[in-house]
């Protein structure tokens, strides 16, 4: 007997996905953290910070989250990470594969997809095709960000943008670290550097991604290659240890900072 679906009306569809979308963004306009960028390190912040009980978005310019992570190296679908990184791989169920040297192999379309769904299933949010376009600024801390559609951007179009409150802002946005660089363009009072990355470099590279992982202004914190990008590190190429530590080590200074108010 062949199956039929239950008879639907296109009004209904389109009620649902605007009922649970509108609250879906009453919900998330007042979060703890709001993370730019869904990266391999913004990705593990957001999990190790929702599954500790913050309520954390993470917002990603594109429809999709995984960063650099989906090309692999080159587009050959694998990445490297070292030891003691490859446990917070093992966090999200991530098959690994020992090459030795404390050195092991992961594929790439897994470590995304499952980078995604750790966050998601630890009570993270992903919203994919938001752009950040400025951060609020108030008593010389940065307590929210100011969002549009990134469609709207890519557009050209002069169209207002909406906001979202919150107590802290991660800059996890790569390469670029755009959240660092229009706080510190928009406001050159704060005398902001930021020198962004040097050529690549991986032991380099890797060892001052750590260091690098911090606050760097009242309320704005910066991990991943951001973090390189505001202190002028190298980058690294397809190896994602230090990506992954830097993910945990800016989940634990939140929680520390908020485990102090």
């Amino acid at each position: 007997m062949e199956n039929k679906l239950k008879k639907v009306e296109e009004r209904e569809i389109t009620i649902a996905i605007l009922n649970s979308s509108f609250k879906m963004w009453m919900d998330i306009l007042d979060v703890d953290v709001v993370i730019v960028g869904g990266g391999p390190s913004g990705l593990t912040a957001s999990k190790y910070l929702a599954e500790k009980g913050v309520k954390v978005i993470v917002l990603e310019r594109h429809l999709s989250f995984g960063g650099g992570i989906w090309g692999g190296g080159m587009g050959f679908p694998y990445i490297t990470v070292q030891e003691p990184a490859h446990e917070i791989l093992k966090d999200f169920n991530v098959k690994l594969e020992n090459v030795g040297k404390g050195l092991y192999v992961a594929n790439s379309v897994e470590v995304a997809a499952k980078l995604g769904c750790g966050a998601i299933d630890a009570g993270a949010r992903i919203l994919t095709g938001i752009v950040v376009e400025d951060v609020i600024l108030k008593e010389n801390r940065v307590c929210g960000v100011v969002i549009n559609s990134y469609s709207i951007e890519k557009a050209g179009l002069h169209i207002d943008p909406l906001t979202i409150d919150a107590k802290y802002v991660v800059d996890a946005t790569g390469h670029e670290a755009s959240v660092s660089n229009i706080l510190a363009m928009k406001n050159k009072e704060l005398k902001l550097e930021i020198p962004g990355e040097r050529s690549l470099w991986a032991e380099k590279g890797e060892n001052s991604l750590l260091r690098n992982t911090r606050e760097i202004f009242p309320g704005l914190y910066v991990c991943g290659m951001a973090a390189n990008a505001t202190h002028g590190g190298y980058r690294m190429g397809a190896v994602f240890g230090g990506m992954f530590l830097s993910g945990k080590k800016v989940a634990n200074l939140i929680l520390e900072d908020l485990k102090e108010k």
